[in-house]
Parts: C-alpha cells; structure tokens; sequence
C-alpha cells in the first residue's frame, strides 16, 4: 500500500485524535512551565520521551497484531490518571469511527464491539494503520508525531 495512507492518518484535518488534545500543553501553559519556544521544546521532547514512546509502542504492537483487549489494558496500566484514560479513550473512538469509514476492516469492528465507549487511542492507530496496509514503524511514526 502506498505511504498516502500514512500521511492521511498523520494529517492535523484527519480526525485522528491527536489534533484535538494538546498533550497536556495548554495546562502546562496555564502553570507556567511553557513559557517560550525554548520550554515549547523542552515539554515535547519529554512527551516524546515518555507518553509519545508508549503510544508508539502500543501502536506498533496493534500494527504486528498483537491482542489488542490485551494492548488496551496495558494501555490503561501506563496511564494513571482517569482523566486522561478517559481522553484517550474518546479519542480512540474518534479514531475508530474514521478509520472505519476510510479503512473498512473486520479487526476495526470488532475493536468497536468490544469497546463501544473506545480504546486507547493508540491502540486504534495501530489497527488502523494494519487496516490500511501500514507497519508496525509507520504506526510508531504516526503515534509519535502526535
């Protein structure tokens, strides 16, 4: 499959998930930790570090395949607090209604019977890339650049 389908599913317009959620860069605004460019870039590198790496994890392990309730629950594990499993999991449910339009795929539907109120939306990214005939690495690219 083309690489187009990787740029649709990294595309700001595609509703994906990441362009609605900023990461939890508006509070650090709000605190006073982003203040500039240079705390702008400080602030990503850690997401990328840590939330960014495990969402490129995740993803990936849903690209190769693997259990994706099982994902889900590690997902859940690796993040503690309910207001952002509760994002996560909202997005996830943009993600899977889109990625079902635009991807039709039997793992997708039954993604979506067994979480009607979402996944982890990095587990949805990962089936969604397979859906798309993408990689387990183009999935990590894609979770990482959100």
């Amino acid at each position: 499959m083309s690489r187009a389908a990787l740029l649709v599913l990294a595309d700001g317009r595609f509703p994906a998930g990441g362009h609605a959620h900023s990461g939890g860069a508006e509070a650090a605004v709000k605190a006073g930790r982003i203040s500039g460019a240079a705390s702008l870039g400080e602030f990503c590198r850690g997401r990328l570090h840590t939330a960014g790496l495990t969402a490129a994890g995740l993803s990936a392990a849903a690209a190769l395949g693997i259990d994706p309730v099982a994902l889900d629950r590690a997902a859940d594990a690796r993040t503690p607090s309910p207001a952002l499993r509760v994002a996560a999991r909202k997005l996830g449910r943009q993600l899977l209604r889109a990625g079902r339009a635009t991807w039709p795929s039997a793992e997708l539907d039954a993604l979506g019977r067994e979480f009607p109120k979402g996944a982890h939306q990095p587990v949805v990214l990962g089936l969604a890339a397979r859906a798309a005939g993408l990689g387990p690495v183009d999935a990590a690219y894609c979770a990482a650049y959100e």
